[in-house]
């Protein structure tokens, strides 16, 4: 049930970038020849007015296809006949669809259940539900031992020999009970996912600096919530932050790779079946984590549609920025050659990453 409402609700995601081509170019009087959801062959399809709305086979996407978009036509309905600039925003209405998705989801968590986030252990002023989660586990520990894993929770800590118990809600609380049982055998009580689990391990005496005496990060996170007005600020604060925080990101990595360093340690590739697993596993820590979860993979769906590459609508919005410095199209073939060597690339990454997702998961 959870795995449909995943596939669901990506796909939504999809139609939604897509309804934002889909009405500036009805806007600008282009001709929209077919909305699709999903990709051909296509099952079903009714005409209504000049426009074919379709259901296809694949549940992997949707689609709007334009007069002129893929090859130039004449006539005042075609979409490379339109100015410049209502083209780029034509383009640009599906990037900016998923910045509003996030925006919207951000909003409607701040204003209700509230906003899983990283609080610090003294933040008390609009916080649910405050937990302490393992953020990172160190190689050769007593955690990864143990079996500890990235993103379970901890509920309960009890010293086995002196039956002393604390059920935490700081960081700091962790820390002060397994520095004093340090060398003794305690009993952790960890909810991971939709499970509850018991174990055992025993924290170190003399642990290596950074890494603390069972090896784990560890982060206070709540559910913060915000007035209804001030909410869309928040939630616009954030779609802001997370924005910049991808890109800052990116470009480091970008930066590495270009200087031989390689992937950084601890930073994974992850493809479509990753990507289900990781919105699977959210759905089962709650709705509010599920959609904050969703609302991050919007804003990366829209700074991956944004990268001036082709393929993507970044691509197109840089053709068209040629365009209009050198006051004629890039021509036709070469757009259309670049263009189908970048997909064989994505396409060729694509699986390789889908193969790496999938021997993971095993």
């Amino acid at each position: 049930m959870a795995l449909f409402i995943v596939l669901l609700s990506f796909l939504a995601l999809i139609v939604l970038h897509e309804l934002g081509h889909y009405f500036f170019a009805k806007k600008y009087g282009v001709k929209v020849e077919e909305f699709g959801i999903g990709l051909p062959p296509r099952l079903i399809g009714k005409k209504i007015g000049e426009t074919i709305y379709s259901l296809n086979l694949l549940p992997l996407g949707a689609f709007v296809r334009l007069e002129g978009e893929e090859q130039a036509l004449p006539g005042p309905r075609s979409f490379s006949t339109k100015p410049i600039w209502q083209r780029m925003v034509i383009v640009a209405a599906g990037v900016v669809a998923f910045w509003l998705v996030a925006f919207l989801i951000f909003t409607g968590l701040g204003a209700t259940t509230g906003i899983p986030t990283g609080i610090g252990d003294e933040e008390t002023a609009g916080v649910a539900n405050p937990i302490v989660q393992i953020l990172g586990v160190a190689k050769g520990s007593p955690a990864e031992s143990a079996g500890l894993e990235l993103g379970d929770s901890i509920v309960k800590m009890t010293e086995v020999d002196s039956g002393v118990s604390l059920e935490p809600t700081k960081v700091q609380e962790v820390q002060f009970f397994t520095d004093s049982a340090e060398a003794k055998e305690i009993l952790l009580l960890v909810k991971r996912g939709n499970e509850t689990r018991e174990i055992v391990l025993v924290p170190r005496a003399d642990p290596p600096a950074g890494e603390g005496a069972m090896g784990v990060a560890l982060v206070r996170t709540g559910l913060v919530k915000y007035t209804w007005w001030k909410s869309p600020l928040r939630a616009l604060e954030r779609t802001w932050a997370l924005t910049f925080e991808i890109v800052r990101n990116l470009l480091g990595l970008i930066f590495n790779l270009a200087q031989g360093k390689g992937v950084p340690s601890g930073v994974e590739v992850m493809g479509p079946v990753g990507i289900v697993q990781v919105l699977t596993n959210s759905f089962s820590l709650g709705i509010a984590q599920f959609l904050s979860f969703f609302a991050v993979l919007a804003v990366y769906l829209a700074i991956f549609n944004a990268l001036p590459i082709p393929v993507v609508d970044g691509g197109k919005l840089l053709f068209l920025a040629i365009e209009a410095v050198r006051k004629k199209p890039v021509p036709e073939f070469v757009e259309q050659r670049l263009s189908a060597v970048v997909f064989v690339l994505l396409i060729t990454l694509m699986i390789w990453v889908t193969i790496k997702d999938i021997a993971r998961i095993l």
